[in-house]
């Protein structure tokens, strides 16, 4: 059950209708779905050539596009009108940039573009904007070759996965570019000959319960195989409703095979759950779920707080669960700029160190990267990176050293809500509330 957001014209909230809100919603918790959250949707490095003027508008629209592909979800998108005229004023789009060389001498330009802003940008040429939250797909990954076959699976003790982890690296890759929470399974699978023989028959029964204890949205069991000079991967999904009969592509390399899977899965994905571009509002929208939430006094408090931000134009509440609120919040400006109003308040703590640091998720890419600074390099983190003083910044070989870009957080929602979990624009925001009373501040409410 949800409780819509309120008009903004009306923002206090009567008693009766918050006693309404806890005695109703709390009651009740219905099985949990694996939704995620994608952060780094809006963020891509590309290689330049240099670090003039042109070279670096060039690097600007080549990382928009790929940002546009990503978050619409089609790589039609970049076929439609007005397109070009985005990509031409890419720039304006731009959060922030770094460029870095590496020690071959390639220079590669990290950016970030504004959520909010390149979401408006697709609406405006009528193009779908797909969400932050995003299903997650459990591959079954079997792959033969030369009449062996093996299982792709996560990082293991490294027996018998040398040929795995070609795929397991070109999968990564393709699910990187296109923002598309992928996993594997555990390695301890990979001695499971019977499993395997399943996955290569796409009998779904005994996978689908070896699946029981994994997070996923969907199964995907995918066969790849070899015929002449092409590979082919052919794969049946499980899960929401998805179609059922055997789809396939093929293509001349590992890597090629990989990205043609995952851009049909992506697509297949997006078709169902972009939004349309006339639903793209003025007033962008993010929920903020609030752990310890535990009273009425505790709701009104972080509700006020909240209305009080400069960047808020309306709060409502939306959801209760035990003792977390989720509100939904309608925002000017970009999130970044929320979230810097919200840290502010110490009544807010961040949850992201809930977060297990290690998902069991394939793709990674680079959040930041290494500057130069002397002899001793340090990370530079990309929600810390302005527009640099100079664009000549140099970066040492560690640059090379990837970091993690798209960090998958599970997002908590019943069965019920998950498609509008997944139909949402913007990542959710979880904080625990800590009541002033406790922190020792002047008593607010």
């Amino acid at each position: 059950m949800s409780v819509s957001g309120q008009n903004p014209a009306h923002r206090s909230v009567s008693g009766a209708w918050v006693v309404a809100l806890f005695t109703v919603l709390l009651s009740g918790f219905s099985a949990q779905a694996t939704a995620v959250t994608v952060s780094g949707l809006y963020s891509v490095k590309v290689p330049v050539e240099g670090s003039s003027p042109g070279q670096l508008a060039q690097g600007y629209a080549d990382g928009l596009s790929q940002v546009l592909v990503r978050v619409s979800g089609t790589r039609d998108v970049l076929a439609m009108e007005g397109v070009e005229a985005l990509l031409s004023d890419a720039e304006s789009l731009l959060l922030s940039y770094q460029v870095a060389r590496g020690e071959s001498g390639q220079s590669v330009l990290s950016m970030s573009f504004g959520a909010v802003g390149v979401n408006r940008a697709l609406a405006a040429i009528d193009a779908p904007v797909w969400g932050a939250n995003r299903p997650l797909t459990l591959a079954w990954i079997a792959a033969e070759d030369r009449g062996s076959r093996t299982l792709v699976t996560r990082l293991g003790d490294g027996s018998g996965q040398e040929d795995a982890g070609t795929w397991r690296a070109a999968f990564d890759e393709a699910a990187r570019k296109r923002g598309l929470p992928v996993a594997l399974p555990p390695s301890d699978f990979s001695s499971d000959r019977e499993l395997l023989s399943d996955i290569w028959g796409q009998f779904i029964g005994r996978v689908k319960s070896a699946s029981g204890n994994l997070d996923h949205d969907v199964l995907a069991l995918v066969r790849v195989s070899r015929a002449g000079g092409q590979w082919r991967a052919g794969w049946v999904f499980d899960g929401m409703a998805m179609n059922a009969g055997e789809e396939s592509v093929t293509a001349d390399t590992p890597e090629a095979l990989a990205e043609a899977t995952i851009n049909r899965w992506a697509e297949l994905y997006a078709s169902r759950y972009a939004v349309a571009a006339s639903e793209v509002g003025d007033s962008p929208q993010v929920d903020i779920v609030l752990r310890g939430v535990t009273s009425l006094e505790d709701y009104a408090g972080a509700n006020k707080v909240l209305e009080g931000l400069t960047p808020v134009v309306s709060v409502g509440a939306h959801r209760v669960r035990d003792e977390q609120l989720t509100l939904r919040v309608a925002f000017s400006g970009e999130l970044d700029q929320l979230r810097e109003y919200i840290a502010l308040d110490p009544r807010f703590v961040p949850m992201e160190a809930d977060v297990p640091a290690e998902p069991p998720v394939t793709a990674r890419t680079a959040e930041g990267q290494v500057a130069s600074s002397g002899s001793n390099p340090q990370e530079v983190p990309e929600s810390e990176v302005s527009q640099p003083a100079g664009p000549d910044q140099q970066t040492s070989a560690e640059a090379s050293e990837e970091t993690a870009l798209f960090t998958y957080q599970p997002v908590p929602v019943d069965e019920e809500d998950a498609r509008e979990a997944f139909e949402s624009l913007y990542q959710v925001l979880y904080y625990r509330w800590q009541p002033s009373s406790v922190i020792g501040s002047d008593g607010g409410e």
